[in-house]
Protein backbone atom coordinates (compact mmCIF):
# COMPACT_ATOMS: atom_id res chain seq x y z
CA UNK A 1 0.00 0.00 0.00
CA UNK A 2 1.25 3.47 -0.55
CA UNK A 3 0.48 6.61 1.46
CA UNK A 4 2.46 9.88 1.78
CA UNK A 5 1.30 9.22 6.00
CA UNK A 6 3.54 5.68 5.64
CA UNK A 7 6.77 7.12 7.10
CA UNK A 8 10.17 5.33 8.07
CA UNK A 9 9.27 4.94 12.18
CA UNK A 10 11.70 3.72 14.96
CA UNK A 11 10.80 2.13 18.18
CA UNK A 12 13.26 1.50 21.00
CA UNK A 13 12.59 -1.71 23.08
CA UNK A 14 14.51 -2.38 26.19
CA UNK A 15 15.94 -5.92 27.06
CA UNK A 16 13.21 -6.51 29.40
CA UNK A 17 10.87 -6.39 26.59
CA UNK A 18 12.42 -9.23 25.01
CA UNK A 19 12.22 -11.50 27.92
CA UNK A 20 8.88 -10.64 28.98
CA UNK A 21 6.76 -13.90 29.05
CA UNK A 22 3.25 -13.16 27.61
CA UNK A 23 0.25 -15.36 28.18
CA UNK A 24 -2.16 -15.28 25.00
CA UNK A 25 -1.28 -12.39 22.16
CA UNK A 26 1.12 -9.38 23.17
CA UNK A 27 0.44 -5.93 22.07
CA UNK A 28 1.03 -4.97 18.96
CA UNK A 29 4.53 -3.69 18.34
CA UNK A 30 3.45 -1.34 15.91
CA UNK A 31 0.87 -0.41 12.98
CA UNK A 32 -0.18 1.86 10.50
CA UNK A 33 -3.51 3.10 9.22
CA UNK A 34 -3.26 4.50 5.51
CA UNK A 35 -4.35 8.00 5.54
CA UNK A 36 -5.14 8.20 1.79
CA UNK A 37 -8.71 6.75 1.58
CA UNK A 38 -11.33 5.87 4.16
CA UNK A 39 -14.66 3.94 3.76
CA UNK A 40 -18.31 4.65 5.76
CA UNK A 41 -20.11 2.36 7.41
CA UNK A 42 -21.74 -0.61 5.96
CA UNK A 43 -20.51 0.38 2.38
CA UNK A 44 -19.61 -1.98 0.20
CA UNK A 45 -15.89 -2.06 1.17
CA UNK A 46 -16.16 -2.61 4.65
CA UNK A 47 -18.69 -5.51 3.48
CA UNK A 48 -15.32 -6.55 1.06
CA UNK A 49 -13.17 -5.82 3.97
CA UNK A 50 -14.69 -8.06 6.90
CA UNK A 51 -15.04 -11.29 4.33
CA UNK A 52 -11.57 -10.87 3.29
CA UNK A 53 -10.60 -10.56 7.32
CA UNK A 54 -12.44 -13.90 7.71
CA UNK A 55 -10.96 -15.73 4.92
CA UNK A 56 -7.65 -14.69 6.22
CA UNK A 57 -7.72 -15.93 9.69
CA UNK A 58 -9.07 -19.31 8.41
CA UNK A 59 -6.59 -19.36 5.15
CA UNK A 60 -3.02 -18.50 7.58
CA UNK A 61 -3.10 -21.28 10.51
CA UNK A 62 -2.61 -24.20 8.77
CA UNK A 63 0.76 -22.88 6.44
CA UNK A 64 1.46 -19.86 8.29
CA UNK A 65 0.05 -17.57 5.44
CA UNK A 66 -2.70 -16.44 3.80
CA UNK A 67 -3.26 -14.10 0.83
CA UNK A 68 -6.48 -13.00 -1.03
CA UNK A 69 -8.72 -10.16 -2.24
CA UNK A 70 -12.46 -9.93 -2.00
CA UNK A 71 -14.96 -7.42 -4.46
CA UNK A 72 -14.77 -5.66 -7.37
CA UNK A 73 -13.24 -2.12 -8.28
CA UNK A 74 -14.04 0.20 -6.38
CA UNK A 75 -14.50 -1.89 -3.42
CA UNK A 76 -12.33 -4.84 -4.19
CA UNK A 77 -9.93 -5.08 -0.67
CA UNK A 78 -6.70 -7.28 -1.05
CA UNK A 79 -4.64 -8.48 2.22
CA UNK A 80 -2.22 -11.23 3.49
CA UNK A 81 -0.99 -12.30 6.58
CA UNK A 82 2.01 -13.82 7.92
CA UNK A 83 3.07 -15.86 10.98
CA UNK A 84 6.55 -16.11 12.02
CA UNK A 85 7.58 -19.49 10.48
CA UNK A 86 8.58 -20.86 13.93
CA UNK A 87 5.30 -20.92 15.54
CA UNK A 88 2.64 -23.42 16.25
CA UNK A 89 -1.07 -23.12 14.34
CA UNK A 90 -3.18 -22.64 17.38
CA UNK A 91 -0.39 -19.45 18.48
CA UNK A 92 -0.69 -18.36 14.84
CA UNK A 93 -4.53 -18.21 14.85
CA UNK A 94 -4.79 -16.37 18.07
CA UNK A 95 -2.31 -13.80 16.44
CA UNK A 96 -4.03 -13.14 13.50
CA UNK A 97 -7.39 -13.40 15.17
CA UNK A 98 -6.09 -10.62 17.45
CA UNK A 99 -4.65 -8.85 14.86
CA UNK A 100 -7.97 -8.76 12.47
CA UNK A 101 -9.64 -6.84 15.91
CA UNK A 102 -7.22 -4.72 16.98
CA UNK A 103 -6.50 -3.35 13.17
CA UNK A 104 -10.45 -2.57 13.18
CA UNK A 105 -10.02 -0.45 16.26
CA UNK A 106 -7.29 1.42 15.30
CA UNK A 107 -7.95 1.86 12.17
CA UNK A 108 -11.54 1.75 11.71
CA UNK A 109 -12.70 3.26 8.62
CA UNK A 110 -8.87 3.44 6.47
CA UNK A 111 -9.34 1.63 3.39
CA UNK A 112 -5.55 0.68 3.77
CA UNK A 113 -3.79 -0.47 7.34
CA UNK A 114 -0.66 -2.70 8.72
CA UNK A 115 -0.44 -4.48 12.17
CA UNK A 116 2.72 -6.16 13.24
CA UNK A 117 2.73 -8.60 16.45
CA UNK A 118 5.85 -10.73 17.36
CA UNK A 119 3.90 -13.62 16.32
CA UNK A 120 2.16 -12.59 13.04
CA UNK A 121 1.71 -9.52 10.68
CA UNK A 122 -1.47 -8.81 8.93
CA UNK A 123 -1.74 -6.38 5.83
CA UNK A 124 -4.39 -4.97 3.79
CA UNK A 125 -5.59 -2.02 1.44
CA UNK A 126 -7.39 -1.17 -1.47
CA UNK A 127 -4.45 -1.04 -3.85
CA UNK A 128 -3.03 -4.59 -5.17
CA UNK A 129 0.27 -4.82 -3.25
CA UNK A 130 0.59 -8.43 -3.55
CA UNK A 131 3.80 -9.33 -5.03
CA UNK A 132 5.21 -6.36 -4.41
CA UNK A 133 8.23 -5.24 -1.83
CA UNK A 134 7.04 -3.23 0.27
CA UNK A 135 9.95 -0.08 0.21
CA UNK A 136 7.56 2.62 2.50
CA UNK A 137 7.27 0.87 5.85
CA UNK A 138 10.14 -0.10 8.28
CA UNK A 139 10.30 0.28 11.89
CA UNK A 140 13.16 -0.98 14.56
CA UNK A 141 12.92 -2.90 17.65
CA UNK A 142 16.90 -3.02 19.53
CA UNK A 143 18.14 -4.47 22.79
CA UNK A 144 19.34 -1.44 23.85
CA UNK A 145 22.49 -2.94 25.96
CA UNK A 146 25.59 -2.72 24.55
CA UNK A 147 28.27 -5.23 23.15
CA UNK A 148 32.03 -4.38 24.49
CA UNK A 149 33.48 -5.21 20.61
CA UNK A 150 31.07 -3.79 18.60
CA UNK A 151 33.44 -4.45 15.02
CA UNK A 152 33.68 -7.86 15.41
CA UNK A 153 30.02 -8.26 16.90
CA UNK A 154 28.36 -6.16 13.87
CA UNK A 155 30.70 -8.46 11.18
CA UNK A 156 29.30 -11.61 12.90
CA UNK A 157 25.71 -10.27 12.52
CA UNK A 158 25.66 -9.34 9.08
CA UNK A 159 27.63 -12.51 8.54
CA UNK A 160 24.66 -14.51 9.94
CA UNK A 161 21.86 -12.61 9.28
CA UNK A 162 23.00 -12.88 5.06
CA UNK A 163 23.25 -16.42 5.15
CA UNK A 164 19.94 -16.63 6.47
CA UNK A 165 18.87 -13.98 4.25
CA UNK A 166 19.81 -16.57 1.53
CA UNK A 167 18.11 -19.27 2.91
CA UNK A 168 14.60 -17.83 3.62
CA UNK A 169 14.68 -16.87 -0.11
CA UNK A 170 15.42 -20.75 -1.16
CA UNK A 171 12.81 -21.72 1.48
CA UNK A 172 9.06 -23.07 0.90
CA UNK A 173 7.79 -20.94 3.97
CA UNK A 174 10.62 -17.74 2.90
CA UNK A 175 11.75 -18.40 6.99
CA UNK A 176 15.00 -19.24 8.26
CA UNK A 177 16.69 -18.98 11.61
CA UNK A 178 20.03 -20.49 12.86
CA UNK A 179 23.07 -19.69 14.96
CA UNK A 180 26.67 -18.13 14.69
CA UNK A 181 29.68 -18.89 17.08
CA UNK A 182 31.21 -15.38 18.42
CA UNK A 183 34.01 -16.22 20.40
CA UNK A 184 33.50 -13.03 22.30
CA UNK A 185 33.16 -12.07 25.68
CA UNK A 186 29.42 -11.42 26.72
CA UNK A 187 28.49 -14.69 24.54
CA UNK A 188 29.63 -17.84 22.57
CA UNK A 189 26.56 -17.49 19.72
CA UNK A 190 24.52 -15.33 18.06
CA UNK A 191 20.83 -16.17 16.85
CA UNK A 192 19.00 -15.23 14.29
CA UNK A 193 16.20 -14.83 11.72
CA UNK A 194 14.86 -14.00 8.42
CA UNK A 195 11.55 -14.36 7.31
CA UNK A 196 9.28 -12.62 3.78
CA UNK A 197 5.89 -12.71 2.79
CA UNK A 198 5.31 -15.93 0.47
CA UNK A 199 3.86 -13.71 -2.28
CA UNK A 200 7.35 -12.58 -3.00
CA UNK A 201 9.70 -14.28 -5.54
CA UNK A 202 13.37 -15.37 -4.49
CA UNK A 203 14.66 -12.64 -5.95
CA UNK A 204 12.25 -10.37 -4.20
CA UNK A 205 12.49 -11.91 -0.93
CA UNK A 206 16.13 -11.89 -0.90
CA UNK A 207 16.61 -8.03 -2.13
CA UNK A 208 13.39 -7.22 0.97
CA UNK A 209 16.01 -8.66 3.24
CA UNK A 210 19.36 -7.75 2.05
CA UNK A 211 17.46 -3.90 2.19
CA UNK A 212 16.99 -4.73 6.29
CA UNK A 213 20.24 -5.75 6.83
CA UNK A 214 21.63 -2.40 4.96
CA UNK A 215 19.68 -0.43 7.57
CA UNK A 216 21.43 -2.49 10.51
CA UNK A 217 23.98 0.38 11.13
CA UNK A 218 21.50 3.23 12.15
CA UNK A 219 18.95 0.50 14.02
CA UNK A 220 21.45 -1.42 16.41
CA UNK A 221 24.97 -0.40 15.96
CA UNK A 222 27.05 -2.38 18.74
CA UNK A 223 23.96 -3.32 20.10
CA UNK A 224 23.35 -7.34 21.95
CA UNK A 225 19.80 -7.44 19.99
CA UNK A 226 17.65 -6.01 17.19
CA UNK A 227 15.02 -6.10 14.24
CA UNK A 228 14.72 -4.59 11.42
CA UNK A 229 10.44 -5.31 10.21
CA UNK A 230 8.61 -4.38 7.28
CA UNK A 231 5.86 -4.80 5.57
CA UNK A 232 7.44 -7.37 3.32
CA UNK A 233 10.23 -8.74 5.38
CA UNK A 234 12.24 -8.81 8.92
CA UNK A 235 15.47 -9.94 10.32
CA UNK A 236 15.94 -10.40 14.07
CA UNK A 237 19.01 -11.57 15.89
CA UNK A 238 19.90 -11.79 19.67
CA UNK A 239 22.71 -13.19 21.74
CA UNK A 240 20.68 -15.98 23.44
CA UNK A 241 17.70 -18.23 21.67
CA UNK A 242 14.61 -15.98 20.84
CA UNK A 243 12.88 -18.88 18.63
CA UNK A 244 11.39 -22.39 18.86
CA UNK A 245 13.52 -25.00 17.23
Amino acid sequence: MSSSQFTFSIYLLTFAFFLQTIFGVSPPLYNICSGSENFTTNDQYESNLRKLLGNLNYQTPPLGFGLGSVGWYPYQTYGLALCRGDIAAADCKACVNEASNEIHKRCPYNKGAIIWYGNCLLNYSNKDFLGQIDNENWFYLLNVHNVSEPTIFNQKTRELLSQLAKDASFSVKKYAAGELNLGLGESTKLYGLAQCTWDLSTIECFQCLDDAIDQLPSCCDGKQGGRVVGGSCNIGYEIYPFVSA
